[in-house]
């Protein structure tokens, strides 16, 4: 495999002395797993960031082996990390998205919602502006992955968005993470802990 593409870096985990090994989502290939020469080095810190859109150079030898990717930065959302409302938020849509889908099949309108529920949170001057938008993905990543369907719920106010929180995380433990809730689900309870305090 050899490919260029755009993509949402979604997580990254130490490999080796300097190595990372990054998890990735693009909008033609799906979620892609590499490893990044040098991803813990201090010339890719600023790059090797979840949320961070980057230009990704992947390679392998044959369809088995773990692709080699060189990334790039394309837009960076690293700024977002020092703030805990989006930062939490990024942890958890992020997290969310690497752990739930499928590596290697295409889900180009998630990788659009992702990218816009990204620019949102960084844009939006308080999380009112993008909480719609964080209960439109997760609703949609349920529909995508065959557990939901139907239009989204109306929910006006920040009661009615709260209930809805509550709904999908329940939808979202269940169908989405069995097996895998550790800390994925711990990322969501912190940023529902700290949504809460808007209230």
């Amino acid at each position: 495999m050899n490919l260029r593409s755009l993509a949402i870096l979604l997580a990254s985990r130490a490999q080796g002395e300097t190595g990372a090994m990054a998890r990735m989502l693009t909008a033609d290939h799906g979620l892609i797993a590499a490893y990044v020469a040098g991803g813990r080095g201090r010339q890719m810190r600023a790059v090797m960031v979840p949320g961070n859109r980057v230009a990704a150079e992947l390679t392998t030898r044959s369809a088995r082996q773990l692709p080699f990717a060189r990334l790039e930065l394309e837009h960076s959302r690293a700024a977002l990390m020092t703030e805990p409302l989006p930062a939490a938020a990024i942890q958890w849509i992020c997290g969310l998205t690497a752990t739930a889908l499928p590596e290697r099949q295409a889900y180009p309108a998630l990788y659009d919602a992702l990218d816009g529920l990204l620019d949102a949170i960084a844009l939006a001057p308080s999380a009112r502006g993008w909480v719609s938008g964080l209960i439109a993905y997760e609703t949609m990543l349920l529909r995508e992955l065959g557990y939901g369907g139907g239009a989204l719920p109306e929910a006006p106010d920040w009661p009615a968005q709260a209930a809805l929180l509550d709904k999908l995380e329940r939808q979202i433990a269940h169908y989405l993470l069995a097996g895998h809730k550790g800390d994925v689900m711990g990322a969501r309870r912190l940023l529902t802990e700290r949504l809460a305090r808007m209230g």
